[in-house]
């Protein structure tokens, strides 16, 4: 793949809520990210409907299927998510086992980098260990280093919600050079 070709990347948010630290965290990307990629975000995990076989016996929601067709045209995804109980979220969880039920598996092959952000002092580092492992049987490519886990992450938010630490912007800003450079190698 060209160095000079455009990337388009895509953000899975895991997150719900409003005042979310990683969707704060997941706007600041399209402003970091290196000359020649664009970031924009998949539609939220909350548009789908809890896997249950039964409605899937019924065929794929049109959710699902535009999130699978999101995931497919992009040169890579990038996951945005909260710990919760030292996991991942329930609503990513419910999103990664629709689309790895969907035919012509969008995440097999594709390169995906994991990014996390926690007012502890982790960093969201447990999730994304769960995650690698989900990540693993749907056939997708990890980026191993740098690995983005924002600790106190609470005092690099501004009251508006946006990602003001100046250190942790650029250190994702490197984490996105090292994606392009992985999805273009």
């Amino acid at each position: 793949m060209s160095a000079s070709r455009p990337l388009h990347f895509v953000t899975l948010l895991g997150s719900l809520r409003r005042g979310s630290y990683n969707a704060a965290i997941a706007r600041a990307l399209p402003a970091l990210a290196p000359d020649g990629v664009t970031i924009a975000p998949l539609s939220s995990v909350g548009t789908l409907p809890l896997y249950d076989a039964d409605l899937h016996t019924d065929g794929f929601p049109a959710a699902v299927q535009e999130m699978g067709e999101g995931v497919r045209a992009a040169d890579g995804v990038i996951i945005v998510t909260p710990e919760y109980n030292y996991s991942i979220p329930g609503v990513l969880k419910n999103a990664i086992d629709w689309l790895s039920r969907l035919p012509n598996q969008p995440f097999g092959g594709k390169k995906v980098a994991i990014q996390s952000a926690s007012p502890g002092m982790l960093g969201g580092a447990r999730a994304q260990y769960h995650l690698r492992q989900s990540l693993v049987f749907l056939d997708a490519f990890v980026l191993n280093r740098p690995e983005v886990m924002v600790a106190q992450v609470a005092s690099k938010v501004d009251g508006n919600g946006e990602l003001t630490d100046q250190a942790t912007r650029e250190f994702i800003a490197g984490q996105l050079k090292a994606f392009a450079a992985f999805v273009r190698g």
